[in-house]
Parts: structure tokens; sequence; C-alpha cells
């Protein structure tokens, strides 16, 4: 088959290399040094897999930023382009979506649209009135940063939101699906065929569920902090119930990252007119959550902070909307300097403060260090150190 995947992220270069494997895929983005890192076997994110996949695998990829070229012939056009949460608008901003849509329907009406962006709900239905056709399904994507090959690989289930009573986009449906199994090295996958909106609330109850179970996790280690009580031991008892398990439980300075900010904060967009209380208190949660952590690390009243690596996890080299950006801010609020260790950024300036390069001077100028995520390298300098990782209090 003849794929096209529209953007270069984590999302669709981690399909893109996927579907390489046994199909003609073009992957085009915007941006020329993404594109010239795909024609060079090189990824432009991190991710173990992907990297792995185009230094060592033969793949049937090229990368381009025509258009033109690269949805004249296409079967299926992925669409994996970014859409960010606009704070004024209270919705996503889907004009990248929109614009690829645009352009594939003018190109080549016959392609089928597999929108793989986080949307509004109702989007793909208002979509299909808008440009005219019935050739766009909608699959929401679980990928995790930093291990979204591997996540295609072993894919948790696929979901796919399509017209159920119109029988050639259904065929054509079941043909993607099948592409995304033979590429898949796990075998037996849960596949999920369900109305467009159905699908698209899937994606966003579903991460929503995920910054509710880590803001409980949050709250429990505020409330333990506050009362002198061991965090850990609380929240070890607490998961050996197997109804509960032992995800998402390590207590952080709040739920970042890029999807879960902005998927709640438009999943209760979405909530209009509708009885709530929950979804409120998840996007509230993380605001007292950042509040809190700023609090106890002021009582301290240090001169410099600093700040110990911007990204959400350990191995990422992202962190777009990372929760420790409001720490940040809240912390420049009350006039207490800033310096950033983050080897994986080239600015010497981040949200108007100082980035050191050197660990050693980031640990002399630092009168208290703050890691969402501890790391043995602050090992010398522990007593200075402010986490709530459990990991570091092991």
């Amino acid at each position: 088959m003849k794929i096209t995947v529209a953007g270069i992220g984590y999302v669709g270069l981690s399909l893109a290399v996927l579907l390489a494997q046994k199909n003609e895929v073009i992957a085009v983005d915007i941006l020329d040094e993404r594109v010239n890192d795909i024609n060079n076997k090189k990824s432009p994110i991190k991710d173990k897999e992907i990297e792995d996949f185009l230094t060592n695998k033969e793949l049937n990829l090229v990368a381009t930023t025509d258009a033109r070229t690269a949805y004249k012939n296409a079967d299926f056009v992925v669409v994996a382009t970014p859409t960010n949460y606009d704070e004024k608008k209270n919705f996503f901003d889907t004009s990248s979506v929109e614009k690829v849509i645009k352009q594939v329907t003018d190109i080549n009406p016959n392609a089928v649209i597999v929108i793989k962006s986080t949307i509004p709900i109702g989007f793909t239905q208002k979509a299909k009135e808008n440009f005219a056709t019935d050739n766009i399904l909608f699959s929401p994507e679980f990928l995790r940063e930093g291990k979204a090959l591997y996540d295609n690989l072993y894919p948790s289930r696929i979901v796919i939101g399509i017209d159920l009573n119109n029988k050639n986009i259904l065929s054509k449906a079941e043909q993607f699906v099948n592409l995304l199994k033979q590429a898949a090295i796990k075998e037996n996958i849960n596949v999920q065929f369900m109305s467009a909106t159905e699908a698209e609330s899937v994606k966003l109850f579903a991460n929503t569920y995920l910054a509710l179970r880590v803001s409980f996790f949050n709250e429990l280690d505020t409330y333990a902090e506050l009362k002198g009580l061991n965090s850990k031991a609380i929240i070890d008892g607490i998961c050996l119930d197997p109804r509960i398990g032992s995800h998402y439980n390590n207590p952080s300075f709040g739920y970042g990252g890029y999807c879960l900010p902005k998927d709640t904060k438009q999943l209760l967009a979405n909530y209009k007119n509708v009885p709530q209380n929950i979804i409120s208190a998840i996007v509230d949660s993380n605001k007292t959550r950042k509040d809190f952590i700023a609090e106890q690390i002021a009582s301290k009243k240090p001169k410099t902070v600093g700040i110990y690596r911007l990204t959400m996890k350990t191995g990422s080299d992202n962190f777009r909307q990372s929760s420790i950006q409001g720490i940040i801010k809240r912390l420049k609020a009350k006039n207490i300097d800033i310096v950033v260790y983050e080897p994986t950024i080239r600015e010497k300036i981040f949200l108007n403060s100082v980035v050191v390069k050197n660990i050693n001077t980031f640990k002399q100028v630092s009168d208290v260090i703050i890691a969402n995520r501890y790391n043995s390298e602050l090992e010398d300098v522990k007593n200075k150190v402010y986490t709530r990782d459990l990991f570091f209090r092991d």
C-alpha cells in the first residue's frame, strides 16, 4: 500500500516507521530539519526503537516537505499533526489537521484520511460535513513518549471510529487495521470499531483517567508530607490491592507532558452544559499541586533554586508542558532566582532563567535543587535536593 503520514512527531514518525516495514511510506512535514534527519536515517526524536529501526531495518520510507508529492498517490493519509490546546478559546487548535484534510481532498479525494491527532469530541463528523467527504476516520493513539514505536509494535488495543453503516469506509477501515496488525509484533490485538465521536471520547476519557490517577497519588503525597508520614509506605500498602495495581503511582510535581494537560482541559470544555464534578477537580488538582510544591520550596528561603532537568520522564528529551515549568513560574513570581540544568537544549536562557551547562557549576550555585525525577548524579548534593520521587526516598 501507498501510505502518507503527515507530521513527524512521535506519533507520526512511529507510525511511518512501523508501516514502512511492509508498505511504501512518505512522511511529510513542514520542518526541513526533520525531513533531512529521516532521509539520513536519523531520528529527530528520542526513541530507542525508532532509532534502531531507522538504522538497522529495511524500510521503504522517504520524507518530504512537498505536500502534493506526498498526497497525490496515497491510498491512506495518516494525520498526526499537533493540536495544541488554545487557552483563549478553551479548545484544541485543529487548524493543522484541517489544513491537511483540505490538501488531501483537493489533491487526492479518493485517499482515506486516518486522523491520529487528538481532537475535540465531534470533530470528525463536522470535518466530514465541512469537506464533503466520507473518507475520514479517527483512530486514537495510545503511545508513551520515548516508547512510541514499541507501543505500536505491542499495542494495547486498536480503536477505529467510523460510520458503521457505510460499507465502503468500513472495508477501508478493516484494511487499515490489518496494515497495523501485520506490522506489529504482538498477536491477538484487541480491535474495537465504533462511531468516530465515541472513539474521540475514548481518547480523552482514557487520558483524563490517567491524569486522575496521577492527581490522586499526588494529593496523597501532599497529605503525607504535611502530616510527616511516609507516603511510599502508604502507597505501597494501597497498591498491593490488585484492583488498584502499582502503575501511575509515583508522586510528581503534577501531571504534564504533551497529552494529559491539554486532553483534560479539552474534555472539560466538551462537558459544557453536562453535569460534572470530577473532571473540573482533575484540572484544578494539578494547579493545587504545583502551588503546594512551590510553597514547600519557598519555605526553605533559598536565594537560588536549581531546576534539575525540564523533562517529564527519565530518558526522555521532551519537556513540552512539563509540570516543572509551572513550578518555575510560581517561584519566579516569589522573586526567587532560578537556574536550569537541562543538557538536551541549546538555549542559554529558558523562561528568563539562565541555563547552566556544567553540572558541577549548577550544584554549586544552587541553594536548593528541585528534581521531578531523581538521578544518581545528584547523590553528592543529596542534602540540597527536593523531590517527591518515591525511588529517591526508597
